[in-house]
């Protein structure tokens, strides 16, 4: 299939003792069925997306993937986190099934924020079972020692937050793709579960 990042296999975590479903190491047996039922009539187009549209002062991007020869389209939506765009960014958290924290690993007071940032997606997004990352970003300013003092604040902070954490570098692109081709292939597993069990729903009801 084109135009899309085709990825065979389960996506693993970055450390096993911040992770969502650290258990976890292949796609539910369940979502391997689904997705290998040809006759699926949720799966006519071959895609699961939802419709979105562009508005000034968050920036979006969208990425494809081929889960089981099924395109997979990952929308992104980068909020500011600065407290004069709040009103902004609550107008994209409403219906979100992913939500990523990113902090700076050279300033903690982005770390000390991440629970407020976090707050604010929920209360306007109280309705999904979200998947929650905490991504530590700048990876590459900092040196060893001061990395590891910093990340054991961030992991610290992640398990408050029950989120999964990462370490990036957009310079040297370190767990950059990883950490996305993660991200769309949870996503992706609950997306089908949970179009399955709307049709298993409106089946159960005719």
């Amino acid at each position: 299939m084109e135009n899309g990042r085709v990825i065979d296999s389960f996506l693993q975590r970055f450390r096993p003792d911040v992770a969502i479903r650290p258990d976890q190491v292949d796609f539910q047996p369940r979502v391997v069925d689904i997705c290998s039922d040809a006759s699926s009539g949720r799966y006519c187009r071959n895609v699961f997306e939802k419709d979105y549209k562009a508005t000034i002062g968050v920036d979006f991007e969208s990425e494809q993937y081929v889960f089981f020869n099924r395109s997979f389209i990952l929308q992104l939506w980068d909020t500011a986190g600065q407290e004069r765009f709040k009103s902004i960014a609550a107008a994209y958290f409403k219906g979100a099934r992913v939500i990523v924290i990113a902090v700076d690993l050279t300033d903690l007071v982005t770390l000390n924020n991440s629970s407020t940032w976090l707050q604010d997606a929920l209360r306007d997004n109280h309705d999904n079972d979200c998947d929650i990352y905490l991504v530590g970003t700048k990876k590459d300013l900092c040196s060893q020692s001061r990395y590891e003092r910093k990340e054991q604040a961030a992991i610290a902070v992640a398990n408050v937050l029950g989120a999964e954490y990462w370490t990036t570098s957009s310079l040297t692109g370190e767990n950059v793709e990883s950490f996305f081709n993660r991200v769309a292939a949870l996503a992706f597993e609950k997306a089908v579960l949970r179009e399955q069990e709307a049709i298993d729903s409106r089946l159960w009801h005719c």
